[in-house]
C-alpha cells in the first residue's frame, strides 16, 4: 500500500482546516451580542454614500484588497507604524480611497458605542461593502459573520496577490486561479469596474505616444481616446486627476461595463483584454446580455472571497480600532 506523500497531507490538512474555518461563520452570529448591527452599517453606509458617491466603489476596491492578501482579516486597515510598514502602505494600495477607510471607521465606531469590542472590523468591512454595492444598484448577497481580524500586517507581503496593471493577461489569470477562482468567477467580479474610477496615470500609456506608429491604444474607441486624452492632459502637473472606469453609467451598478467593452469603452488595459481574449470574451457577451446572471455570478463570486482564508477563534481578535492592533506588535 503507497503511503501519502507529505505534500498531499500537507494539502489535505490545509483544505480541512480551511473548511472548518468556514463552518464557524453563520449570518446570526451577532443575533445575540449585538442584534442591531446590519441596520447600524446600514444606516452608516446610506449616511456616507449619499455624501460621497464614490464610497460603493472604493469600498469594494478595499475589500478586495484586504481578501486577496492572505484572506479577508481587516490586515489591510492597520496603520503603520515605527516598527512595522503595513499592508496600506505598500505601493500598489497607496491609492486605496480614504472615503473607503473613513466608511469603516465610521461604522466601526457606530458599533463600539452600541455592543463595545463584539464586531470585528473584517466583518464590519465585508458587510459594508455588500450594502454598499447594493445601495448603487447591485446585487444582494448574503454574508457569512465571525471573522477575527489579523494579527499580522506587513507591506512586504502583498506583492505577488493583487493584480498589476502592468501585468500580462496570462498573469492577472494566474493571480485569480491561485486564490481558487475560474476565468469565468475573474470576469464576473472584474464587472466591479463598472463603478468608481481610475486615475490618469493608470491609463496614460494607453492615450499618449502609445507607439511609434500609433498616438493611442488601438483598442481604444478614437473617440473615446480623444476624449480622454483631453481630460487628462494636465494629469502630470494636477495630482489626482481622474476618469469614471464606466464612461456611461459611472454611479450605477449594472452590466454596462461588459457593453462598453464591445464598444471600445474599456478604460484601463484589463478592460480591454477582457473582451480580446477568447478565454473571456464569451463570459463579456454573456454578461452584456444578461445583467441579472452578472448579478447572480457576481454575487456567487463575492460570497466566495468573503471567506477566503478567514480567522476564527484564537487565529484572530476583535479590534477596538479598526486601524491598529489591540497590542503593539512588531
Amino acid at each position: 500500500m503507497a503511503s501519502a506523500s507529505p505534500f498531499n497531507i500537507i494539502t489535505f490538512l490545509l483544505l480541512f482546516f480551511t473548511t472548518f474555518s468556514e463552518s464557524k461563520l453563520t449570518t446570526t452570529y451577532y443575533a445575540k451580542t449585538c442584534p442591531k448591527l446590519e441596520q447600524i452599517v446600514t444606516e452608516a453606509v446610506t449616511t456616507k454614500q449619499i455624501s460621497t458617491p464614490t464610497t460603493a466603489a472604493g469600498a469594494l476596491r478595499l475589500f478586495v484588497h484586504d481578501c486577496f492578501v492572505h484572506g479577508c482579516d481587516a490586515s489591510v486597515l492597520v496603520s503603520s507604524n515605527a516598527f512595522n510598514q503595513a499592508e496600506r502602505d505598500s505601493d500598489i494600495n497607496l491609492s486605496l480611497p480614504g472615503d473607503a477607510f473613513d466608511l469603516v471607521t465610521r461604522v466601526k465606531t457606530s458599533l463600539e458605542l452600541q455592543c463595545p469590542g463584539v464586531v470585528s472590523c473584517a466583518d464590519v468591512l465585508a458587510l459594508a461593502t455588500r450594502d454598499a454595492v447594493k445601495m448603487v444598484g447591485g446585487p444582494f448577497y448574503k454574508v457569512r459573520l465571525g471573522r477575527k481580524d489579523s494579527f499580522v500586517s506587513k507591506a512586504a507581503s502583498v506583492e505577488g496577490n493583487l493584480p498589476r496593471l502592468n501585468m500580462s493577461f496570462d498573469q492577472i489569470i494566474g493571480i485569480f486561479a491561485n486564490k481558487g477562482f475560474t476565468v469565468k468567477e475573474m470576469v464576473a467580479l472584474t464587472g466591479g469596474h463598472t463603478i468608481g474610477f481610475s486615475h490618469c496615470r493608470e491609463f496614460a500609456d494607453r492615450i499618449y505616444n502609445y507607439s511609434k506608429v500609433a498616438d493611442f491604444d488601438p483598442a481604444i474607441n478614437p473617440k473615446y481616446a480623444a476624449g480622454l486624452r483631453k481630460h487628462c492632459e494636465n494629469y502630470t502637473k494636477v495630482d489626482g486627476m481622474s476618469a469614471f472606469n464606466d464612461v456611461i453609467t459611472p454611479g450605477k451598478f449594472d452590466n454596462m461595463y461588459y457593453q462598453n467593452l464591445k464598444r471600445g469603452l474599456g478604460l484601463l488595459s484589463v478592460d480591454s483584454m477582457m473582451w480580446n481574449d477568447k478565454r473571456t470574451r464569451p463570459y463579456v457577451e454573456m454578461y452584456s446580455a444578461d445583467q441579472q446572471l452578472f448579478f447572480a455570478d457576481f454575487a456567487k463570486a463575492m460570497e466566495k472571497m468573503s471567506v477566503m482564508e478567514v480567522k476564527t477563534g484564537r487565529k484572530g481578535e476583535v479590534r477596538s480600532r479598526c486601524d491598529a492592533f489591540n497590542e503593539l506588535r512588531t
